[in-house]
């Protein structure tokens, strides 16, 4: 009948044993590691949605505020018409001050005239 030996292990059940912790240590850290990037990949996946989500609401608000702005406002007053002969007041001036220099407007005239263009 062989002995057997009581106590620790030999060598080889040493050897195992250590084998099985490693190998065990490394599943586990491997495992909680995936966990890990996997929590933390949905957390940047929810940020970026809320983001998106926060975005397209401010950009709503912004139309919004504009379409409103515009309605409010009134409407632009419209440009005054062209004189007829299609020259501006400021030549039509020039010309009646030209005139009153040659003598051919007396002053009462060209007051008259240029309170006529003025509108006044």
């Amino acid at each position: 009948m062989p002995l057997r030996r009581m106590g620790r292990p030999g060598l080889v059940g040493l050897a195992a044993r250590t084998a099985v912790v490693a190998g065990t240590a490394t599943a586990v850290s491997g495992g909680m590691r995936a966990h890990q990037q996997a929590r933390a990949q949905s957390e940047y996946e929810q940020q970026q949605y809320e983001a998106q989500q926060q975005q397209a609401q401010m950009e709503a608000a912004a139309q919004q505020a504009v379409a409103q702005q515009q309605a409010a406002a009134p409407a632009a007053p419209a440009a005054p018409a062209a004189p007829a002969g299609g020259e501006d007041v400021t030549s039509q001036i020039q010309r009646l001050a030209t005139l009153h220099q040659q003598g051919v407007l007396t002053d009462d005239e060209f007051a008259a005239a240029k309170q006529k263009l003025l509108g006044i």
